[in-house]
């Protein structure tokens, strides 16, 4: 028999958090293995990647907001509809943490937990010798809240690709659930707790 075509799935990514904490340079480097300081993003820019996994071929669309407040009321526009969402915050600069709990806030408002893959990222492990919030600390948010967490560097290409890999492996996971899930004959029935796998490190 003729081996099964891969499926194709499009998942829409959104990257929310504080200016300056490096969501622009995570897509560029992540989409073109590049590094460049970056001018604030006005609104919202918008990348796309493909990856031909074993398992299937996955088309991200990854939108990248702007995170300075005045924006702050138009972003749920983008992310709408999304699949999965990177929670970025600086290392070292403690109150971008806080604004990134304040943007899961959001989410929490806007989808329930299965619907939407949530990772939290501390980025720019190049400046560790300033770092304000320590590994543990992020772990720790990350794992009450049942959301992915890796502290990455766009600089130096540290865990960037990692962070997006395991956003993939945790959305086709739940493709296979819901496969494998019976369809409840008569009646639905809404899963209001999250997986325990999503909490799931690195």
């Amino acid at each position: 028999t003729p081996e099964e075509p891969r499926p194709s799935y499009m998942y829409k990514v959104v990257l929310l958090g504080s200016m300056s904490v490096g969501k622009s340079s995570l897509a560029y480097r992540y989409v073109r293995n590049d590094f460049r300081e970056l001018l604030p993003t006005v609104g919202c820019s918008f990348f796309i990647q493909t990856l031909h996994l074993d398992e299937a071929t996955v088309k991200f669309e990854i939108w990248d907001t702007a995170g300075q407040e005045k924006y702050q009321s138009v972003c749920h526009l983008y992310y709408r509809d999304a699949h999965a969402a990177l929670l970025v915050y600086d290392i070292a600069n403690k109150q971008t943490l806080s604004r990134a709990k304040l943007w899961l806030e959001e989410l929490e408002k806007r989808f329930l937990p299965d619907e939407i893959v949530i990772a939290l990222v501390g980025n720019k492990t190049d400046l560790a010798a300033e770092r304000e919030v320590t590994t543990e600390e992020g772990e720790e948010f990350a794992r009450t809240k049942g959301l992915l967490f890796m502290e990455t560097s766009a600089k130096s290409n540290h865990q960037v690709n990692d962070v997006f890999m395991a956003v993939v492996q945790e959305l086709l996971r739940r493709e296979k659930e819901k496969a494998s899930r019976p369809s409840p004959r008569g009646r639905s029935t809404v899963e209001l707790r999250a997986g325990g796998a999503g909490t799931r490190c690195c």
